[in-house]
């Protein structure tokens, strides 16, 4: 990982908990590095080998899922998006929203017709979305 990125990064980590027990954290650097080897390896976090410095995959797995759980990647998606936006480097043609994460209210499909789909009696919904007199 460059300096420039890790100049990016290392200030939206949460600092390491004072009188935390056990040994010295491996270096945050370290586990980001480690962790992005188990990423883009597709290995298993226990196989990461220990030759590499990056401490062991469950010391990166806890600090990715204490960074994720602080918000760090999303902080920082934010931050690259505004960048790359800055320079003209995004292509918002080419955008993508997913709101699969995001809780139906009343429940969802359920309660409400989806045009060219069938509804729960099986029957078709017009694709114009008009009702069925319901």
């Amino acid at each position: 990982m460059d300096d420039d990125l890790w100049a990016l990064i290392e200030p939206l980590l949460p600092p390491w908990p004072d009188g935390s027990p056990g040994p010295r954290p491996v270096p945050d650097r370290l586990c980001l590095q480690g962790i992005l080897y188990v990423r883009h390896q597709d290995v298993a976090w226990q196989l990461l080998p220990p030759e590499l410095g990056f401490g062991s995959g469950q010391t990166c797995w806890r600090r990715l899922d204490r960074w994720q759980k602080a918000g760090v990647f999303e902080q920082l998606h934010r931050i690259l998006l505004a960048e790359l936006h800055a320079v003209g480097e995004l292509d918002w043609t080419r955008a993508c929203v997913n709101g699969s994460h995001v809780r139906a209210k009343r429940g969802g499909r359920l309660n409400r017709s989806v045009p060219g789909r069938p509804a729960e009696d099986g029957q078709q919904t017009p694709p114009n979305g008009e009702s069925r007199g319901r």
